[in-house]
């Protein structure tokens, strides 16, 4: 083949892939410009009745509205959440595929390496629905009256605290590690599937403890049914303005938030997260959905998907930190 001929060739093939590429950036854009055309699909990759599946929801029902399409909402749990996200994550970015997750995706990924998921790497950020508490609860019938008296009797028993989560990684399990590795305690990890299984064994004394969402606590502290020791956040809730954070009792870095979240595939069209995110803003935005998320203990917390993402690769290096430290292994 002549040199003249090879340039040739080469130059023809650098203008096919160039065509070929502006062919699927316009055919991508005229995709997102129709865009939703039909039925979404939303994975919650909790059990139902837990915070993270009660909040998402809520938001769905009025997204869908908004939008003018159907969105089917499907439970699939396990793995802290990978499971649900993995799914997604491997789903065609065409915008019918979304996922709810909470700050769980920041850890549990890191403690279930063999999944080979990076929500950094493999998920897009769409919207920040907002954040709440989580409020150590312990049965009624334990002895303790303070948090206090909690950590007292567990430093001198070393080993025989219980304390209940929806599943390693989940956002529940890390608050209640990173409080426990903060005080000095020992404590069995008892995970469950999902988050009326851990407060019904709490209920019944069988386990210890339980770092709830804010959300599910508030009617079982005001019932009696539950006493509350401690909130996990750097500052009181109004819900709960006699329970103490872990700094006003001497606890450096103990603190923590549980976030809510939509995401969906790392490849999705730009325009389509853009249009997720502006109609999911105007749903937030509603007084009606704003009186209904507070209702259960959900804060504003407004953030750009850019920020989101930001957000997102800071807590996995810190969420890795602790995961060593405290030695959390699946």
């Amino acid at each position: 083949m002549s040199r003249f001929l090879r340039v040739f060739c080469l130059g023809a093939g650098v203008w096919l892939a160039a065509a070929a590429q502006m062919q699927a950036q316009v055919q991508a854009q005229a995709q997102a410009q129709d865009w939703p055309t039909r039925l979404i699909k939303a994975t919650i990759p909790f059990g139902p009745g837990s915070a993270a599946d009660v909040v998402p929801r809520l938001v769905f029902e009025r997204l869908s509205a908004e939008l003018g399409q159907s969105i089917v909402v499907e439970n699939r749990a396990g793995g802290g959440g990978v499971v649900g996200s993995v799914q997604v994550a491997k789903s065609d970015p065409d915008g019918y595929s979304l996922l709810a997750q909470s700050s769980a995706l920041t850890v549990a990924p890191l403690i279930f390496p063999n999944a080979s998921f990076d929500p950094s790497r493999d998920l897009a950020s769409v919207l920040m629905i907002g954040s709440a508490a989580n409020v150590m609860i312990v049965p009624k019938e334990r002895p303790w009256k303070t948090i206090q008296d909690f950590i007292t009797e567990a430093k001198a028993k070393p080993g025989s605290i219980s304390f209940g989560s929806v599943g390693i990684g989940s956002a529940v399990h890390i608050s209640t590690e990173k409080f426990r590795y903060a005080a000095g305690i020992e404590a069995t990890h008892v995970p469950y599937r999902a988050g009326p299984e851990v407060i019904a064994d709490i209920l019944g004394g069988r386990i210890d403890l339980y770092f709830c969402p804010l959300a599910t606590a508030l009617p079982l502290i005001r019932e009696g049914q539950v006493r509350a020791l401690v909130v996990s956040t750097p500052k009181r809730v109004a819900e709960l303005p006699d329970v103490p954070t872990p700094l006003e009792i001497g606890l450096k870095d103990a603190d923590s938030e549980i976030w809510f979240g939509v995401f969906v595939p790392a490849k999705t069209p730009r325009e389509i997260v853009e249009k997720l995110h502006a109609a999911g803003e105007k749903v937030l935005a509603d007084p009606a959905m704003q009186a209904s998320l507070k209702k259960i203990g959900l804060e504003p917390m407004p953030m750009t998907p850019s920020g989101m993402d930001d957000l997102v690769k800071r807590e996995l290096v810190a969420n890795q930190e602790l995961i060593k430290a405290a030695g959390i292994k699946p």
